[in-house]
């Protein structure tokens, strides 16, 4: 098996490692970034009885965007040293996220 078919392996761990402390700090930039924009430590939920459909969809955009920002800075940032350290991307293919 040539090197270039095993650094996607080696580097699943990593990725998950990433993966779970990028969820952990955009969790933390959220909830940061709610309590700048409308000034409530805790963001409304899709089950508050007390909160109105938009104010649940913009939370969720804002939340969902942070989350995919964090997460793909976390994940370039990964690739870019796996590629330092080893000369090899640790992408099989070229394509998109699943």
């Amino acid at each position: 098996m040539s090197k270039k078919r095993k650094l996607p392996l080696v580097y699943k761990p990593l990725g998950f490692l990433l993966g779970w402390s990028s969820g952990a700090l955009a969790g933390l930039a959220f909830r940061k970034a709610w309590k700048a924009i409308r000034h409530e430590d805790n963001a409304p939920d899709a089950l508050d009885r007390d909160r109105g459909w938009g104010e649940i969809l913009v939370a969720a955009a804002v939340q969902g965007a942070i989350f995919a920002a964090v997460r793909s800075a976390a994940d370039r940032t990964g690739a870019k040293a796996i590629e330092r350290s080893t000369g090899v991307w640790p992408a099989e293919d070229r394509g998109g996220r699943d």
